[in-house]
């Protein structure tokens, strides 16, 4: 099998588009800006689902499924949200085709069925979810409201990308109602150490986590946290947002309860989510010039075993040992895949999950049956080792938990080894142009500053750090004072 993969350091941007579609894991569709998950990247999202549900139902939410579609006079009640999302929506108009008599065989938008109000493809789900929260909530006693979807959402986005930017995608989007302020910005936090604790521990992706500057925090929050990761080429990644929306919504759609003392008040809100922008992460992250690296924690296969053979004698054999280890890996939920087609060589079969990123590959030949041994190939460093069949079992076992920290360490030692101080704007100019990554400067705390540095370097203040020390210092753009350091790079 032949991969002919660009090189990252020919063209990252090419590298990545390839390797998405080479490695099966998505393509584009007939329909503009949209893509189709085939069932290897589905396999993919589905892990990271299940994980993360896991997590959420562990910290006390419940799933429901709320309607794609969004009255405008609902869209626009909370007006900062309405505003923020307006470029990006999709609008239904009408309900119904008919015949074109001018044009036989095909069809147009019958001027009769004009919907009375116009419906937004939801970009967000905060109008449709608040709206109904209204009837939900009467008392202290229906408090908190814990929820979270799996849905599609649809942005209009002008300059698409392989899960990275799509115009429909999918992700999950939590909106949870509290009695109190304390209790929804702790909630907030809570979401955004999920997102951090999956990406690190699942992933295999360092994340900083922090908050948006007010220029881009969530339309219509009081704050937004977040987590963000920094990709191979140098650039940052959104990876995951957890919004506290303190009364915003609750007042535009009237969401009041009774206290424990029989006083109306409006509720406390918060949102948060994260999409199929993570499989893009996934990729680049960890995966090199020869296709998709995975953590064993999001890999659909962690194992495949290749029989090398030449007779069906031979195989028959191979295939007798190879059931009776499958079945042992199993036992302990390491999931496997047998490649025993006869259609292809093991030269092709062993380029086809190098590229699919499967952590560990285990080839048997008669030679392998008559010793007792296995060779073993890693995934993440291209190296083999022949293991005995006695240990095989626990050895796998602990290498898939080794790759798995060595993945994530060598993701940190990159990021640790690109987060660079600069303290003068011609400086923070070289590390950009040069180095990329994180800067870690002073800012004024202005949005004018903010915009101007956006303006002529390309780089957005990615986050200010939970854990920034705080410390006087001077603005690397305006001289002003700076109370302390702040993130910037450009990102995806």
């Amino acid at each position: 099998m032949s991969k002919n993969l660009t090189t990252r350091s020919e063209d990252y941007s090419k590298w990545y588009n390839e390797l998405v579609v080479k490695a099966d894991l998505a393509e584009n569709s007939g329909v503009r800006g949209c893509m189709v998950i085939k069932p290897y990247g589905y396999a993919i999202w589905e892990k990271m689902q299940a994980e993360l549900d896991r997590m959420f139902k562990e910290t006390g939410h419940s799933n429901a499924y709320f309607p794609l579609f969004v009255p405008k006079s609902m869209f626009e009640a909370e007006e900062k949200n309405a505003e923020g999302f307006a470029k990006e929506c999709a609008i239904v108009t009408h309900y119904r085709l008919k015949n074109d008599p001018d044009k036989p065989g095909k069809l147009m938008v019958d001027p009769n069925a004009k919907l009375e109000e116009e419906l937004i493809v939801r970009p967000t789900s905060e109008a449709i979810i608040w709206s109904t929260y209204k009837g939900w909530v009467q008392s202290y006693r229906d408090l908190p409201l814990l929820i979270n979807q799996w849905a599609n959402v649809v942005r209009w986005e002008m300059r698409t990308r392989l899960f990275l930017r799509t115009a429909e995608f999918l992700w999950q989007e939590g909106h949870t109602a509290h009695a109190t302020k304390s209790e929804a910005i702790e909630e907030s936090e809570k979401m955004m150490n999920v997102y951090a604790d999956f990406a690190q521990n699942f992933m295999a992706m360092p994340v900083i986590k922090g908050f948006k500057t007010e220029t881009e925090r969530f339309a219509g929050a009081e704050e937004t946290y977040c987590i963000e990761a920094l990709m191979q080429d140098g650039k940052a990644l959104q990876a995951g947002t957890s919004h506290f929306l303190g009364q915003n919504f609750a007042k535009a759609f009237d969401v009041k309860f009774a206290n424990a003392e029989g006083k109306q008040e409006h509720v406390w809100g918060t949102s948060w989510g994260v999409s199929t922008r993570l499989m893009g992460a996934l990729v680049m992250t960890h995966s090199d010039d020869n296709g998709l690296v995975l953590p064993p924690n999001l890999a659909p296969i962690q194992v495949v075993i290749v029989p090398i053979f030449k007779t069906d004698e031979e195989f028959d054999k191979i295939s007798k040992v190879v059931k009776e280890l499958a079945t042992q890996f199993k036992k302990i939920n390491i999931s496997v895949k047998y490649d025993d087609r006869t259609t292809q060589k093991p030269g092709f079969k062993f380029a086809e999950w190098e590229l699919k990123g499967v952590p560990v590959r285990i080839a048997v030949g008669p030679k392998d049956i008559e010793n007792g041994t296995f060779e073993v190939a890693r995934r993440d460093t291209l190296t083999k080792q022949v293991i005995a069949k006695e240990g095989i079992v626990n050895y796998i076992n602990d290498l898939l938990e080794t790759i798995q920290n060595e993945l994530f360490k060598k993701a940190l030692d990159y990021r640790t080894n690109n987060i660079t101080e600069v303290n003068s704007f011609e400086e923070f100019k070289t590390i950009l142009e040069n180095k990329g990554g994180f800067i870690s400067a002073h800012w004024d705390g202005s949005a004018e500053t903010e915009e101007k540095i956006k303006d002529l370097t390309k780089a957005t203040i990615r986050c200010i750090p939970l854990n920034r020390v705080e410390e006087e210092g001077i603005c690397v753009f305006s001289g002003a004072k700076s109370v302390g350091r702040v993130l910037f790079a450009k990102a995806y």
